[in-house]
């Protein structure tokens, strides 16, 4: 587990986050923008999005450390993210709530605004501002694309096309989508979406007392 909160006096009055390494920099970059002050935040390895069945176990023992800390106000940045509400579960045990949805790829559109468009997306390869960021580390090495792109087929064939929710308005991202999506083979569609659930969620998470 990756920690990026510093050691706080009165934990009891604070807001602990604990969410996933891929959305690190989206919950401080919300923190900021609402001046959430009160608002630590720690993450699990972002790495558990291919693997979400150490997520739930990795929740448990880090819900529990933070309460032997002091902590009272728990608040799970995931969603579902694949694991099959064995989350939920641990979440009901300690009493905490998480974010709402079935995956990151929902919340940052928005609950609503992704009902709409769902059925849709089926045959959709989403990314995100960190899935840009780390295309070679996250898809290309693991799979071996870099030196094999004949696996592409057998990876991506099933898709249609690459939607890139972005977070910000950055022109590099932006051409590493493009990018990708031109590599793959898949029709591409970029949605401005910005945060999306996560800031009402952490607001909510963040109005106690």
């Amino acid at each position: 587990m990756s920690a990026i909160r510093k050691a706080q006096p009165d934990q009891g009055e604070r807001l602990l986050v604990i969410a996933c390494g891929m959305i690190a920099r989206e919950v401080l970059a919300v923190k900021q923008q609402l001046g959430l002050d009160h608002l630590d935040l720690t993450c699990l390895p972002a790495e558990f999005h291919f693997y979400p069945d150490r997520i739930p176990p990795a929740m448990d023992k880090a819900i529990q450390k933070a309460k032997a800390e002091g902590y009272r106000h728990i608040f799970v940045g995931y969603a579902d993210c694949g694991t099959g509400g064995t989350l939920d579960r641990i979440c009901e045990k300690h009493g905490v709530e998480r974010m709402a949805g079935p995956h990151c790829f929902a919340f940052y559109q928005g609950m609503d605004a992704y009902a709409k468009v769902a059925d849709d997306d089926m045959m959709s390869f989403y990314m995100t501002d960190f899935l840009c960021r780390q295309f070679d580390a996250f898809f290309m090495k693991p799979l071996g694309l870099d030196k094999h792109p004949e696996l592409i087929k057998d990876y991506f064939g099933n898709y249609e096309k690459l939607v890139y929710i972005a977070q910000t308005d950055d022109p590099e991202l932006d051409r590493v989508a493009e990018k990708a999506a031109a590599m793959l083979g898949l029709a591409y569609e970029r949605r401005s979406t910005g945060y999306g659930d996560l800031t009402k969620e952490l607001a909510g998470a963040g109005a106690f007392g």
